[in-house]
């Protein structure tokens, strides 16, 4: 068996190359869109389900995919990041939390109970031969449910919202006494108050502030199409130099370079000992998946026969490792985490990406 070496190079560069303006991308789409979703007057709720616990990447990677008649790459992308999120990113929050017992809060429960369920009924529609035109419509109104039962409990308090820690306060700030004043270069100012405007006579007006989010947004936009065709064309054609199934590639190494941004987002929060943000942000993420992305891939197939064939890529090893890993999940955040765990779970991930390459290979 022969290998075309400069192809494999090119590619291999090129899936390096598209992953950083991926990221950037991705960066730039979800922070100018949160600020214009803000100043236009849309709910924090949803501004934070949509947002911090959203996978808008791996959505630009499934329709770059659908576009170029790839959609095997997107399938095992979907799926291969909705594994690798638990036993790799949340893996690693575990392994790195500063004390050895991780307790979670009735937050973390609750979106552990959603994805445990999401998952189980994606389980059941991939058994019962329903992955197809219909699977989808029921893929995305099961999202919308999920938005706006969220989005209920949020607003009534029973829930908290996936949000960025910058914002967070800690106990000790909580506590600290605050003076109402700033000092910006030896000049003591005020709070802004109908005698002293918010914005100074120097400030640019702000509909010019808003059109540079708004310019960003569209860059980063432009960065997650763009960057999307380029990790979905390069992994099809490494796919085809090393003679393996596109679904095989988007499952483990598309799955594992779209979610490397995830594994260092857990592993900071880890470090800081947020466990509520590790557990939003990971189940979050996979509903996000498993139910928009998968959405999205089925219904663009239409409602004749290659839909079907498209469902039946997934093998049952890879649909009871998602539904598995969904249950581990479950239990470690009902029942407490130990640093251990994460070790055990990362080494799990390394044993699924090896039988994937060497017993299922296909």
């Amino acid at each position: 068996m022969e290998w075309d070496w400069e192809s494999i190079g090119y590619n291999s560069c090129c899936l390096i190359a598209g992953l950083f303006v991926f990221q950037n991308g991705a960066d730039l789409f979800i922070d100018h869109g949160e600020i214009i979703a803000q100043r236009a007057g849309v709910s924090e709720t949803l501004v934070a389900l949509l947002i911090a616990g959203s996978e808008w990447e791996e959505l630009a990677v499934v329709v770059a995919s659908i576009l170029q008649n790839r959609s095997s790459i997107g399938l095992g992308n979907v799926v291969g990041s909705s594994i690798s999120n638990i036993l790799g990113a949340f893996a690693l929050g575990l392994l790195l939390y500063p004390d050895h017992v991780v307790v979670f809060d009735r937050s973390s429960k609750i979106y552990a109970g959603a994805l445990f369920l999401v998952t189980t009924i994606f389980t059941l529609l991939a058994y019962g031969g329903r992955l197809d035109f219909t699977g989808g419509i029921f893929f995305l109104v099961l999202f919308a449910i999920y938005l706006f039962s969220m989005g209920s409990a949020v607003y009534e308090g029973f829930l908290t919202a996936p949000q960025d820690d910058g914002d967070e306060e800690t106990p000790d700030d909580a506590e600290r006494p605050r003076l109402d004043i700033s000092i910006y270069s030896a000049t003591l100012q005020v709070p802004p108050s109908e005698a002293s405007p918010l914005i100074s006579p120097n400030s640019p007006p702000s509909q010019y502030r808003l059109v540079y989010h708004l310019a960003m947004f569209v860059v980063g936009l432009m960065a997650l199409s763009l960057s999307g065709y380029v990790l979905s064309h390069s992994a099809t054609t490494l796919a085809v130099d090393f003679h393996l199934n596109g679904t095989l590639v988007g499952m483990t190494i598309l799955a594992f370079a779209t979610t490397l941004p995830e594994k260092l987002h857990s592993t900071l929060e880890g470090v800081k000992g947020h466990s509520g943000m590790l557990v939003a942000t990971t189940a979050g993420s996979n509903i996000f998946l498993l139910t928009l992305c998968l959405g999205v891939l089925f219904i663009s197939q239409g409602e004749g026969e290659y839909s079907r064939e498209l469902g039946d890529e997934l093998l049952g090893f890879e649909v009871w490792t998602a539904w598995t890993c969904s249950l581990v999940l479950a239990i470690i955040v009902f029942m407490g985490g130990r640093r251990w765990m994460g070790p055990l779970l990362l080494g799990c991930y390394v044993a699924f990406i090896g039988s994937e390459f060497y017993i299922f290979k296909r």
